[in-house]
This record gives structure tokens, sequence and C-alpha cells, in this order.
């Protein structure tokens, strides 16, 4: 798993990002298709303006995520990505589904925490790519995204919904439905209708 000290400027963590993983000094940006291993298997995806798009964001995820780029790490960040949100990027939303999905055969456990990690973490896909991002450092961009935050151990229901910066929530949507159930059937029905 790679690491990115906190203090390292955004834009020279992805500089090494791109070079750790040879995407070349660009990130690939510009090539016409790109190489995705599906383990032994290379498919190759057209480099569309909207994949473009939101893999300027995503590379700078991985940065901030630390998620590598094997199988097993692209499918923790798109799981991720879908629990925080891919906000108005079509193709992130359907690159990421494919590859959580993938993750779901081949590490079931980390796709599903990195999910939940999403959940209570925001990304950058709901403000959107700015030059400033680059100048931050790695910390910062953590800190806005609440990937620093520590939840304090929280009933297994509410864990999902806690979110870093925003108070627990007081009562759980399914509280109503549990003080039904342990009335007994007939009322259970009663909260359900």
């Amino acid at each position: 798993m790679p690491d990115y000290e906190d203090t390292l400027r955004v834009r020279d963590a992805r500089a090494r990002y791109f070079r750790d993983n040879a995407f070349g000094d660009d990130g690939g940006y510009a090539k016409r298709w790109v190489r995705i291993a599906l383990g032994p298997v290379p498919v190759f995806v057209p480099n569309t303006a909207a994949r473009v798009r939101a893999v300027r964001l995503h590379d700078l995820h991985h940065v901030a995520t630390s998620y590598d780029t094997d199988l097993v790490g692209e499918a923790e960040i798109a799981a991720w990505e879908i629990g925080s949100g891919c906000g108005g990027y079509l193709a992130a939303w359907v690159l990421n589904l494919y590859a959580m999905a993938i993750g779901l055969f081949v590490g079931r456990e980390p796709t599903w925490r990195a999910f939940v990690r999403g959940r209570r973490s925001g990304n950058l896909y709901h403000d959107g790519w700015r030059d400033a991002l680059l100048d931050e450092s790695v910390g910062a961009m953590r800190t806005e995204l609440g990937l620093e935050c520590r939840h304090a151990r929280r009933p297994r229901a509410l864990r999902p919904l806690a979110r870093c910066g925003a108070p627990a929530r007081a009562r759980h949507a399914g509280a109503p439905r549990r003080a039904a159930r342990a009335a007994g059937p007939r009322a259970a029905l009663g909260s359900w209708w």
C-alpha cells in the first residue's frame, strides 16, 4: 500500500503516484485508449473526455486514501468512491460499480470496509476539479475529505450513517420499527403500512 506523507504537496504526491504506477508524466490523460489489468487479463477502454474528467479526481483519491492500484486496491477505491458518492460523474459511477462488483469476489471484506469508510467521508467529485488542489498538502486534502476523522464506536445501526464533522444521528430511522417489532407482529405490520 503506498503511503504519501501529510506534508507532501498533492502535486508532488500525484507525480510520485504516476511514476510508481508507470502512468507517464501526465497520468495517461492524453492517451486515446487505456489498458486496465483485470488480474492477468488486459482490457482496453476508450479514454473518453468523461473518463479523463473523473480519473483526474480518482487519481487524487488514490493519493488521499493510499489504496493501491492492484485488483483489490481498485475495488477498494471504487467502493470508497461509491460510498462517498460520485456526484455528476457518470463515468465514475459506471466504472466504480464494475470494479466494486469484482471486489466482492476478489476481496469482499476490504471492499466492504472501504465502502463504509466512504460513507463516513467526502470526496472530490462533489466540488470538482480545481488547480488549487495540487498546491494543498496531502494532509490538508485528507482533512478536507474527513479521512483523518476518528469516530467513537457507535451502535452497529448508526455507524454507516455517521459522517466526519457531523453529529451522530440521535435517532436511527429503524428505531420505530424495532420498537413495533418488540410489541408484537401485529404492531410491527402496522409500522410498515
